[in-house]
């Protein structure tokens, strides 16, 4: 079980009626699964619960949301919507730069500020935190807290949660998953998930657009560092090119950590504001959380990400000079 004392959360659900759910820009599925998963145990409890998040879901996380309404910042959103709540609780990140947007509203309102999450990176939000770093995934989390508030698994639920906690663990291949991640599993699994669907759902619905922008960036992978690093980037013309957008780039950085020899991979993308979005993997040995931290994100030791400024050309060399003294720390502490 997570490290987290639920209890005072529970008394502090019990205590009030409304409760307003938001998570981080370009929701995962660990972020929307979660939010989704806890909203049905907070309506088995006769709560009132509402979604807004900084921006839309990524199309690949539409079956999740299905018929539920999941609005954002941007979608006819106002200060009342946010004013509503007696409780606003933000899952998986408690970074202000995850919050674009909604960080304005979240700020004004008077509403009990709470986080439910899992990552190291943190800044000071003003809520009570609900925070385990050594937990795989958000969901597991909200899995633990459904239990602590006597809750049903449905098997929407089960979905939600599965969907939350495979992605975040790179289907249990990730050194984080442990014997009572599959415990969860088990039970999301028994109470009706089904993960050959939920694979299904996730990762092969690509259209040809989207095929082809994977074969033009994986086609500018590059090799340095005595082969310890690959990485590409995607610029605005290859979206342009393929019909495509920013989002979907979602996981082609992983195609470049499975270059053998690989320790450490990330992709630039570039925006339509020319700024330039990172994502950064490693293995186990390597920490990209600080690099990301060092341009103003952060993440995972193992999964992270930052936005930065352009040129593309810029933000490449930039990151590529903090991967030099990673690399380079890491010889000189052997020596």
């Amino acid at each position: 079980m997570s490290k987290i004392d639920w209890s005072p959360l529970c008394e502090l659900i019990g205590a009030h009626q409304k409760v307003l759910l938001s998570c981080h820009v370009r929701p995962d599925a660990d972020a929307l699964g979660s939010e989704l998963a806890l909203a049905g145990f907070l309506r088995q409890l006769g709560k009132e619960v509402r979604i807004i998040n900084p921006s839309v879901q990524p199309k690949g996380m539409d079956f999740l949301v299905g018929e539920h309404e999941v609005r954002h910042v941007g979608d006819g959103v106002a200060t009342e919507d946010f004013e509503w709540a007696e409780i606003h609780i933000i899952l998986d990140t408690s970074a202000w730069s995850q919050l674009p947007g909604l960080a304005n509203f979240y700020r004004k309102t008077k509403s009990r500020k709470v986080i439910i999450d899992h990552h190291v990176s943190s800044d000071s939000l003003g809520a009570d935190e609900f925070k385990d770093v050594t937990s795989p995934a958000t969901g597991c989390l909200i899995f633990d807290l459904g239990q602590a508030l006597n809750c049903k698994l449905t098997p929407e639920i089960a979905t939600f949660l599965y969907a939350a906690i495979a992605t975040d663990t790179g289907w249990f291949r990730f050194p984080s998953t442990t014997a009572y991640t599959m415990q969860i599993i088990s039970e999301l699994i028994r109470a009706g998930a089904e993960p050959h669907r939920i694979y299904e759902n996730l990762y092969e619905q690509n259209n040809l657009p989207q095929l082809k922008l994977m074969g033009r960036v994986l086609g500018k992978v590059q090799s340095d560092f005595d082969g310890l690093l690959a990485y590409t980037v995607v610029t605005c013309e290859d979206f342009s090119a393929t019909g495509t957008t920013p989002v979907d780039t979602e996981g082609l950085v992983n195609y470049c950590l499975t270059l053998a020899g690989t320790q450490a991979a990330f992709i630039a993308v570039e925006q339509r504001s020319r700024q330039v979005k990172v994502s950064f993997r490693c293995r186990t040995d390597w920490d990209v959380s600080k690099i990301a931290e060092s341009f103003g994100g952060g993440g995972h030791r193992q999964a992270s990400g930052a936005m930065l400024n352009g040129p593309l050309s810029s933000a490449v060399t930039k990151v590529l000079g903090k991967f030099r003294e990673m690399f380079e720390t890491s010889e000189n502490s052997r020596v």
